[in-house]
C-alpha cells in the first residue's frame, strides 16, 4: 500500500501517555469496534448512526458512472463556470479542491458562496458569466437557511438571462432523500438530484457526494482520487495493529495531547495545500468542541519562534513533498529542536489529498473517544440559529431589527457587550484602552478570536491577521480567526460549547450595498447582522468573555483605525 507518511515527535511524558493509550485501545479491541459501530467508544448515545462515511468510498468506487455521467454533461454542455451554493459541510471540501487543483482545462471553474455578505455575493456573481454557469444547491437537511437564499437569489438572476423554461435545468441539488429542497427541486426541474446518505454528518461528508459531486463537475479523474484514498481506508481498517493504524496514531496523540492541556492543534500547511486547514477546523472543532472539552484548531496563524508558543499547543505539519516549502521546514525543525510535539504528515501530491480527508476522519473520531464526547454531534451550533430565526422573523414583522445601543463609541468605532462584559471592559478612554481592558482577560492557556462578520477577500483578511499577530506576539496566547456566518458552520461549535478558554472580538460593519433575497422582506445584510448578533448573544449567553467591535461604511479606514488601536491596546 502506498500512504502518506506520517511521522509524530513528542516529549517523553507525552509520548509515554499516548503509547500507554494506544496500548490500551489495542487490548480493548477499540478498531474493531469502531468499525462495528460500536457506540460505547463515545457516550452510548447515538453515534452508530453516524459512521456511513467509514464505507462510503468503496460505496463512491461502486457507482462511479455518476461521477463520469455529470463530467461529460458539463464538458458537453461547455459551462464555463460552477457556482456552489452550501454552508460548512457542504461547502468546505469543494472549496479546498478548488484551491487545491484550481481550473482544470475543459471544465467550468468552481466558485462556492458561503457568505451572506452582500458585499462578498455580488463580488462572486461579478465573476460569473450567468448564461454560462451551473449552480450546485448543497444542503444536507435541505432547510439551512443559507443555501435556501442563496438559491432564491441566484434562480432569480439566472431566470433574467436564461428564461423561465430553461432556469432550472442550470442548477443541481445535493441533498438527503426526502428533504425540503428535494421538493423544491423537483418543483423547479432542476437538471439533476444527487444524494447524500443519512448516516454521515455533514462534517464527515467529504469523501460523499457533497464533496465527490463538485469535484467531479470541475474535472477532478474521480477514479484515480477515489483509487488513492481507498488505500488509506484499508490502511486505518479494523485489521490493521494499533501502532501502525495511520488515523488511530494521529487521534490518539490529539486525544491524549487535549486531556494534557495541549488542546490547541495548530496547522502548518504547505502553500499547495494550505487551503486543507478551513476544512480540518470544522472537522475538529464541530466534532470534539462540546461539553466544556475539546480541541481548538489554530489555522493560518503565521508560524514564528518556539519560545512564542505555550504548553497548550500541538502542531500538525502538512507538507505537500511535491512542492514544500524550506521555510516552512526550517520553522518546523526548530519547533522540534525545542521540545514541542508536532505530528508531520507528508502528502505525496494533491491526488492524495482523499487519503487526509479520511485519516483525519478517523483520528477526529478516535479523539473524540478519547476526550470522552459524542464526536458526531453539534448541540450547540442550533443555539445560534435560534437567534437569527428570532430576529429575522422580527423583521419580517415589523420591517426592523431591535434597536442597540453601544456602550462606547470613538472614531466611527461602536462597541457592544453584555452587562457583565461591560462591566469587565468599561472604563476606558479610548478605543484602545478598551480594547486593552478586554485583552488583558487574556490568560496563559487561553486563545484569542477574531470573528469578522465583513467580506472574506485579500484585504480584509490580511487587516484581521494583522490583529492576531499583534495579540499573539505580545499576549502569547493561541488565535483563530473566522469570517463569519461560514465559521458559524464550522468552528463556532467549539467556541460556545468547548473549554471556556477564548476572549473573542466580534467585528461587524454597516454594509456598503445590500441585495434583496426574493420573496423576503429581509435582505442579505439583515441576514448577516442577525446571524452576527444571534452569534454574539449565544457567546454572552455562555458566559465567554466577549466584545463586538461595530465598524462604518468605509470599511477600508474603519480597519485601519481598529487595527492601530489593537496594536496600541497591546503595545
Amino acid at each position: 500500500m502506498s500512504v502518506n507518511r506520517q511521522t509524530c515527535t513528542l516529549p517523553e511524558e507525552l509520548a509515554n501517555a499516548v503509547a500507554a493509550s494506544l496500548e490500551e485501545w489495542r487490548k480493548s479491541n477499540k478498531v474493531a469496534r469502531l468499525w462495528q459501530k460500536d457506540a460505547s467508544l463515545w457516550t452510548r448515545t447515538d453515534e452508530s448512526s453516524w459512521l456511513g462515511w467509514l464505507h462510503i468510498v468503496d460505496q463512491q468506487l461502486a457507482h462511479d458512472d455518476a461521477f463520469k455521467r455529470i463530467a461529460e454533461d458539463v464538458q458537453k454542455t461547455r459551462f464555463k463556470h460552477a457556482l456552489l451554493l452550501g454552508m460548512g459541510g457542504s461547502s468546505l471540501c469543494p472549496e479546498v479542491l478548488r484551491m487545491t487543483f484550481g481550473k482544470i482545462k475543459g471544465f467550468p471553474e468552481l466558485h462556492v458562496l458561503d457568505s451572506t455578505d452582500p458585499v462578498q455575493i455580488k463580488s462572486i456573481e461579478q465573476k460569473l458569466d450567468l448564461k454560462s454557469t451551473l449552480c450546485i444547491v448543497s444542503s444536507k437537511s435541505g432547510s439551512t437557511l443559507e443555501p435556501n437564499i442563496y438559491k432564491q437569489y441566484f434562480f432569480e438572476r439566472v431566470k433574467a438571462k436564461v428564461g423561465e423554461k430553461e432556469v432550472g435545468n442550470r442548477f443541481v441539488a445535493i441533498t438527503d432523500p426526502g428533504s425540503h429542497l428535494q421538493e423544491v427541486a423537483v418543483a423547479d426541474k432542476f437538471r439533476e438530484i444527487f444524494f447524500g446518505l443519512p448516516s454521515i454528518g455533514g462534517r464527515y461528508s467529504a469523501l460523499s457526494n457533497f464533496g465527490m459531486v463538485p469535484a467531479a463537475i470541475m474535472g477532478l479523474d474521480m477514479e484515480k482520487f477515489l483509487q488513492i484514498t481507498k488505500e488509506m481506508v484499508a490502511a486505518c481498517g479494523p485489521g490493521v495493529t494499533v501502532h501502525d493504524n495511520p488515523g488511530v496514531v494521529l487521534g490518539t496523540v490529539l486525544g491524549v495531547a487535549a486531556r494534557h492541556g495541549r488542546d490547541k492543534l495548530t496547522i502548518i500547511a504547505s502553500p499547495g495545500i494550505y487551503d486543507l486547514g478551513a476544512w480540518l477546523e470544522q472537522l475538529i472543532a464541530e466534532s470534539t468542541g462540546k461539553n466544556g472539552r475539546g480541541i481548538i484548531p489554530v489555522d493560518r496563524e503565521r508560524i514564528t519562534r518556539p519560545s512564542v508558543y505555550g504548553k497548550d499547543r500541538v502542531f500538525v505539519y502538512l507538507r505537500l513533498a511535491s512542492k514544500p516549502n524550506k521555510t516552512q521546514d526550517k520553522a518546523v525543525m526548530a519547533l522540534e529542536k525545542a521540545g514541542h510535539p508536532v505530528v508531520s504528515i507528508s502528502v505525496d501530491h494533491v491526488y492524495t489529498l482523499g487519503q487526509e480527508l479520511f485519516r483525519w476522519e478517523i483520528a477526529t473520531a478516535v479523539a473524540g473517544s478519547i476526550i470522552g464526547i459524542n464526536a458526531f454531534n453539534q448541540p450547540d451550533v442550533e443555539a445560534s440559529k435560534v437567534e437569527t430565526r428570532k430576529l429575522t422573523s422580527e423583521y419580517e414583522a415589523k420591517g426592523k431589527l431591535p434597536v442597540e445601543v453601544p456602550f462606547f463609541e470613538a472614531n466611527g468605532v461602536q462597541f457592544y457587550a453584555d452587562e457583565k462584559n461591560v462591566a469587565a471592559i468599561h472604563g476606558g478612554l479610548n478605543a484602545a484602552a478598551v480594547l486593552k481592558t478586554h485583552l488583558s482577560r487574556l490568560n496563559p492557556g487561553d486563545y484569542f478570536a477574531v470573528l469578522g462578520y465583513i467580506p472574506m477577500n485579500a484585504e480584509n483578511e490580511k487587516a484581521l491577521q494583522g490583529m492576531r499577530h499583534a495579540v499573539r506576539d505580545k499576549k502569547k496566547v493561541a488565535t483563530v480567526l473566522g469570517f463569519g456566518p461560514r465559521f458559524l458552520h464550522s468552528t463556532g461549535q467549539a467556541y460556545k460549547g468547548g473549554p471556556n478558554s477564548g476572549v473573542f472580538l466580534q467585528i461587524t460593519c454597516a454594509d456598503a450595498k445590500d441585495l434583496p433575497v426574493p420573496g423576503q422582506k429581509y435582505t442579505f445584510g439583515v441576514v448577516k447582522a442577525a446571524q452576527a448578533r444571534g452569534d454574539f448573544a449565544v457567546l454572552s449567553e455562555r458566559g465567554r468573555r466577549a466584545l463586538r467591535v461595530h465598524l462604518g461604511k468605509n470599511l477600508k479606514s474603519a480597519l485601519a483605525t481598529l487595527s492601530k488601536a489593537v496594536q496600541k491596546a497591546v503595545a
